[in-house]
């Protein structure tokens, strides 16, 4: 063999080696699952990670979530909101048994991508959604929309009848259209100041 075949041939053989080291890398995917058992998939996965001896191909498994503020009935609670229902982001190198572990875990029904082929999310898309869910201010969360009729149930308008104008969700506030003297006429209040007709 004469040494520039022969170099061809190392150079091959590296840029297989390299590829191959490439796909081993662990990359994020999205298990798509029954909505509401976000959950348990994570703590069924984590069971049959160790059970089946693949922890290895398995780096981290992350449910996107965001703190919010919910008033309802007239009282504020701090509630975990899943950004993605539905959906569960896994972190693994992609083989046939990290594959099947996954899919095979009850309550996921398959993976985003083709049938037989998860596709990866890029490092980006899963930046933005941690740096989302991460988002140290926690939003208002609220049951009412714009031009529903609602009624004030606190403060110098008590009892008054109006239709929301506009929702400040960061704010917690909620504007409100109220018929005084004949005329519509806004009012800002808090949520817990507005309650269902």
């Amino acid at each position: 063999m004469t040494e520039e075949r022969q170099e061809t041939q190392e150079i091959q053989e590296t840029s297989v080696k390299k590829h191959l080291e490439a796909k081993r890398q662990p990359q994020w995917y999205v298990a798509h699952t029954y909505s509401g058992h976000e959950n348990k998939v994570k703590i069924n996965l984590e069971k049959r990670m160790k059970f089946f001896g693949l922890s290895e191909l398995i780096e981290e498994i992350y449910i996107p979530t965001q703190q919010k503020i919910e008033v309802k009935e007239g009282k504020r609670r701090e509630i975990t909101e899943r950004l993605f229902p539905g959906y569960v982001l896994v972190k693994m190198i992609l083989t046939d048994e990290s594959f099947s572990l996954v899919k095979d875990t009850p309550g996921v029904t398959s993976f985003v991508g083709t049938a037989e082929k998860a596709v990866p999310l890029t490092e980006t898309e899963v930046a933005a959604i941690k740096k989302f869910s991460e988002q140290e201010a926690p939003q208002y969360e609220t049951q009412f929309s714009v031009g529903e009729g609602v009624k004030i149930i606190d403060g110098p308008f008590s009892d008054f009848v109006g239709t929301v104008d506009s929702i400040d969700h960061e704010r917690g506030k909620i504007k409100v259209l109220v018929s005084i003297f004949g005329r519509e006429t806004p009012v800002e209040l808090d949520f817990l100041q507005v309650g269902k007709l």
